[in-house]
């Protein structure tokens, strides 16, 4: 069984590097975290005219109609670069969510759309207190005819300021576990909600609290059936689970890389540090780690794109593995340069931060690991 990725698509990440490469790689994370957004805005439209946008998008909306695989070479040059944004959960989120479970009308709407690069989301599921639990899922949707009216706060939404659409977590029916929650799509230029600014460690990344009070919409914009949008999202958090482990590869294997490039020309008592045994035995971990979450990532991309029987804990397990991996990785670095590691002038601090991030990001690690011991049957 070969997982490993065809000449087209390696051919493909070429093109993706060289563009990265050409727009200064972690530059771009850089001037976000400083409030510049107009180079990020360039960026992407770039990644759009690439076709990164339209990869896993139907051919009958304007994408090239291709599987989860086809997003890894992507999903790992945008790790390398720690590319802000909501790339992630608008094509390995929301696009498999609208493929398998949208209406006609909303596939045209926002298939198109996304494919071109002109439409992004971003998902509001945590609320003020509470976790990734349906049972504290508690912003309330009332549906009267064809009008949904939301009211209710979500806390900690990434990236509405990019966004041009919400994918909200809203409790339609009353119920404290799944059933009753439906996922509505809530357009930001036809919705008026408050937004406040929260303050991330992860400083690529920009969070948000949002009020709803009595926005309306309407119920053309809920995805799948009523009351039942759990079970949807759970499935399509497989493909953006799978997506996400591929791009902390990509963020492990650039750290390991420049971690090598210190240990070879930092030198120390008249050699290069990289000679000191504990300093190889760390790189090789690093190593380990790093091919170790990559064989993972690729096999549940591979499980994903197949349909596999073994698919929830091939994803549930490469998360966990991968997620904490690349903790232990970013810290390693910041060992191994030393004091200059503390510093912001060089990256170090920014692979930690955004490893920190993914730790938890929707979806606890203790819910990953009772997923995988479910999965597993244990």
């Amino acid at each position: 069984m070969d997982f490993s990725l065809n000449q087209e698509q390696e051919m493909f990440r070429s093109y993706v590097r060289k563009y990265l490469d050409d727009v200064g790689q972690t530059k771009v994370a850089r001037e976000f975290t400083e409030g510049n957004t107009s180079s990020f805005q360039k960026l992407y439209a770039g990644l759009a005219e690439l076709g990164c946008t339209s990869v896993n998008v139907s051919e009958a909306y304007g994408g090239m109609g291709l599987g989860q695989l086809d997003l890894v070479p992507i999903l790992e040059e945008t790790g390398r670069a720690l590319l802000p944004g909501l790339f992630l959960e608008t094509n390995a989120l929301v696009v498999p969510l609208l493929e398998q479970f949208g209406t006609t009308q909303q596939k045209a709407k926002y298939l198109s759309a996304i494919a071109s690069g002109n439409h992004t989301f971003t998902v509001a599921w945590l609320e003020p207190g509470g976790n990734y639990k349906p049972s504290n899922v508690q912003v309330h949707g009332s549906l009267e005819g064809d009008v949904l009216t939301l009211n209710g706060v979500k806390a900690l939404v990434p990236d509405v300021e990019l966004a041009n659409s919400l994918l909200v977590l809203v409790r339609t029916a009353e119920g404290q576990d799944k059933q009753g929650i439906s996922l509505v799509i809530v357009d930001c230029d036809e919705a008026s909600m408050q937004i406040q600014c929260q303050k991330n460690m992860d400083e690529t990344r920009l969070l948000a609290e949002v009020t709803f009070h009595n926005v309306q919409v309407s119920s053309q914009q809920i995805v799948g059936t009523v009351h039942q949008g759990w079970d949807a999202l759970q499935e399509s958090l497989l493909s953006f689970n799978a997506a996400l482990c591929s791009t902390i590869v990509g963020s492990v294997e650039k750290i390991v890389e420049t971690a090598v490039e210190y240990a070879t020309i930092r030198e120390q008592f008249n050699q290069p540090i990289g000679r000191f045994q504990a300093i190889k035995h760390r790189l090789v971990d690093m190593k380990m780690d790093l091919e170790t979450a990559r064989s993972l990532a690729y096999y549940a991309n591979w499980a994903i794109e197949s349909n596999a029987e073994d698919k929830v804990e091939a994803v549930s397990s490469a998360r966990l593995f991968a997620t904490e991996a690349f903790i232990k990785v970013a810290s390693q670095s910041i060992q191994i340069h030393g004091g200059i590691g503390f510093t912001e002038e060089i990256d170090c601090h920014l692979y930690v931060k955004r490893a920190r991030f993914y730790e938890n990001y929707l979806g606890s690690t203790q819910q990953y690991y009772e997923q995988t011991a479910v999965a597993l049957g244990w």
